[in-house]
């Protein structure tokens, strides 16, 4: 007779057992951070337009508001992901999310910064930003300042996700959710990575060179899909047998 998963009365997503089903305190809290991050990057879009010139602008912004909303919903989508997959409810693992949650509420800032600055710069100024940079410096230091909270929130997940590994035996982790997991461990340094490249850029090259350091960021479209191929390759070569639940 096959022997019972313990988690087995859990439902699954995919191949996951659902371990974080009941939400917690902590994740309510996070969840309402990452709202109140999002409002402080719709507030920073200037007042509430009175006039058909004033929409005209405000509508302007929303690609960069786009951008920012992208970037905070890709660290949040990583952080109920794990919560949903493994559950955990460890001093490490709270202090990690609260360290995250701390991160974000900072990084909107800068990032508000980047994103207008980037889209106006893709849009040949078409889109306005209130944000300027007036020296060669300046523009060093915003991607500098970026990069390190786009580096620290990226720490941040790779922390939880390698808690997660650490803590395989207690929760019960199949040898699929283990792949899975070192894949996410190593798909987001991977991510956060680029981030360190883009400092490192920013730093060094020449002044006429200094936008290469956003356009880095840009890699991860290529990377990441890549990636991916060759981690879902891995997985069905080591698990041919394994059927992913609904």
């Amino acid at each position: 007779m096959t022997k019972q998963h313990p988690l087995a009365h859990l439902g699954k997503s995919k191949f996951f057992y659902n371990r974080g089903r009941d939400t917690t305190r902590l994740e309510g809290f996070i969840d309402a951070a990452f709202a109140f991050a999002l409002t402080l990057l719709v507030i920073s879009f200037d007042a509430v337009p009175t006039n058909y010139d004033e929409l005209i602008t405000a509508l302007k912004a929303v690609p960069a508001f786009l951008f920012g909303f992208l970037i905070l919903g890709m660290f949040w989508i990583a952080h109920r992901n794990w919560s949903i997959r493994y559950g955990l409810d460890t001093t490490f693992s709270i202090l990690v999310s609260l360290a995250l949650v701390f991160i974000l509420l900072v990084y909107v800032y800068p990032l508000r910064a980047m994103a207008t600055m980037a889209v106006k710069g893709m849009t040949n100024g078409w889109v306005p930003s209130e944000f300027s940079v007036q020296t060669a410096q300046q523009a060093r230091g915003l991607f500098v300042i970026y990069g390190v909270g786009y580096v620290a929130s990226n720490l941040c997940v790779v922390l939880l996700y390698w808690h997660a590994t650490r803590q395989a035996a207690q929760i019960h982790l199949t040898a699929e959710e283990r792949f899975i997991t070192w894949g996410d461990v190593v798909a987001w340094s991977m991510v956060g990575s680029v981030g360190l490249v883009s400092i490192v850029l920013a730093l060094t090259v020449p002044p006429n060179l200094i936008p290469v350091a956003g356009w880095c960021y840009g890699l991860l479209g290529i990377a990441m899909p890549l990636f991916g191929v060759v981690i879902s390759k891995r997985f069905d070569a080591r698990f041919p047998d394994a059927e992913p639940d609904a």
